[in-house]
């Protein structure tokens, strides 16, 4: 059974104290994980595949988390027509071709006039290609607004919220395109859905929307556009309505859910429409429960930041990883209808916040002993690998290996966002640590990276050094991402440096 979206704090915290003599008091506060991460015998090369043009000039500085100007590169995208793009997040798609980036394709910045820049997760976010893009020509974003002088009205608010207390939106858009094979897009944009964020800072929005590249025409989930799965700054975004548990395992919210939607109009569809223009997928956990109090467009829910989604080329298995609070950084198998925790869990510990006015967000307790080894299942899913804060600090999306380099078959990869790190665990490892009990994680290892100069020579490196070499300084953070091609390659970006880098046999 389920937490209920009914059950308020006040009984959550009632519930705490037989947590708390199972488990123990003395909470965790710090390195919950002692062995480190280290580098295995992975060694893999890395290579520039292309840079982005500087785009300095095109933002007041002002309104730019990067007044160096290097475009901020998040996504690199293979189109089902062949064509690969990545965008800018200052409102740009780019065509990359030979090496380069052969053409702007898309150009926001007039479209888009309330498009707020100023934080790293900003601008033109993410973007995704419907899978018969080469026919219909429909693509997908998502952007962050800022509200000054906005004249646009949310779907969604978060619940207990008033219009007056919104700070920002959250927009994820369809495009049509008039002519598919054009190098620059003309045609229309639809708006399918505008969320309200409520903390003072625009922390954790949605930052991606894309499709199960593994369904086909039949198939559950063909055609049908998801989103990120994201606490939209309830943890720490800022200001009085942050660090709040009440907005998270809900399901009449759709804070901290991964939603699946039909993106189509039900004017086009005929179903049932969810909270923006766009159909509910009958096939939802929570789409003909007939209950009011729960949203169908949810297909999984608490997550902090589960900012990437990725699936298994071989067997549609689908990914996520999530970031963590203040300790544990998560790799997680997505089940439909699955409830991943946030803010009761961290990791396969109970978070202290969840235990009410005394609890902190930086305390980690054990949970009951018959608990951790699944004897007792409760009402969550557990991740499959993690990682601590003595590692990293944000764990950036994990993706199985389907290319063409040898030593990293059978393993997937991630990496730590701030730091750079590329971690990898093996597959079968990750995929029999989705048994139902918490305790079973995968182990990791940091992969070694090297590059090879025009004369052959050969040098180890770590992705940070690389970020700063392109900079000529320090950026303080790394700010890795990793995208996957078509065939199955891995790309490595920063929204620093504007490079676009791949693994390479």
């Amino acid at each position: 059974m389920r937490i209920q979206t009914q059950i308020t704090f006040l009984m959550l915290t009632a519930l705490a104290p037989a947590y708390a003599q199972d488990g123990g008091e003395t909470p965790i506060t710090r390195n919950p994980l002692p062995d480190p991460v280290v580098k295995g015998s992975l060694m893999v090369e890395i290579a520039d595949v292309a840079r982005l043009p500087h785009s300095k000039t095109l933002l007041p500085a002002a309104e730019d988390v990067n007044p160096a100007g290097y475009s901020r590169v998040s996504f690199v995208r293979d189109a089902p027509d062949g064509r690969r793009f990545a965008n800018d997040q200052r409102g740009f798609i780019w065509i990359i071709e030979d090496g380069a980036a052969r053409a702007r394709y898309l150009d926001t910045r007039e479209t888009l006039p309330f498009t707020l820049y100023n934080r790293l997760e900003s601008g033109l976010i993410g973007f995704s290609f419907h899978p018969e893009f080469a026919n219909n020509g429909l693509f997908y974003t998502v952007h962050l607004e800022h509200i000054d002088g906005n004249p646009s009205t949310p779907d969604f608010i978060p619940p207990g919220f008033a219009p007056s207390d919104v700070s920002h939106h959250n927009v994820i858009s369809e495009w049509r395109a008039s002519d598919p094979a054009a190098d620059r897009f003309e045609g229309t944009r639809r708006e399918l859905l505008r969320v309200a964020h409520v903390t003072t800072n625009a922390s954790h929005p949605f930052g991606w929307v894309g499709f199960n590249p593994t369904a086909q025409p039949g198939d559950e989930d063909y055609g049908l556009l998801f989103t990120s799965g994201s606490d939209l700054g309830f943890s720490n975004g800022g200001g009085p309505n942050s660090e709040n548990p009440t907005a998270t395992q809900r399901l009449d919210s759709v804070i901290t859910a991964i939603l699946r939607i039909d993106p189509r109009s039900p004017s086009e569809s005929g179903g049932d429409k969810g909270l923006g223009d766009y159909t509910i997928p009958p096939s939802n956990p929570w789409a003909d429960d007939d209950d009011p109090d729960t949203l169908g467009e949810i297909y999984a829910y608490g997550f902090r930041n589960a900012h990437r989604l990725s699936w298994d080329l071989d067997d549609g298995t689908m990914f996520v990883g999530d970031i963590g609070m203040n300790h544990i950084e998560e790799v997680n198998i997505v089940h439909k209808g699955g409830n991943y925790g946030w803010m009761a869990r961290e990791g396969y510990w109970e978070n202290g916040k969840w235990r009410g006015a005394n609890g902190e967000l930086n305390e980690l307790y054990s949970l009951p002993a018959d608990v951790l080894d699944g004897t007792t299942p409760d009402d969550y899913l557990y991740p499959v690998a993690i990682y601590d804060h003595d590692e990293g600090n944000a764990i950036t999306g994990v993706f199985t290996y389907h290319g063409s380099i040898d030593a990293l078959q059978g393993k997937a990869l991630f990496g730590d966002v701030r730091l750079g790190r590329l971690f990898a665990a093996d597959l079968n490892a990750i995929k029999a640590a989705d048994d139902g009990i918490p305790q079973t994680v995968a182990p990791i290892e940091e992969v070694q990276l090297f590059v090879v100069d025009a004369n052959g020579i050969r040098e180890n490196v770590e992705f940070m050094q690389l970020v700063e070499r392109a900079l000529g300084s320090q950026p303080g953070r790394a700010d890795l991402h990793l995208s996957r091609s078509a065939d199955g390659e891995i790309f490595l970006t920063s929204r620093q440096d504007g490079m676009i880098r791949m693994l390479v046999p």
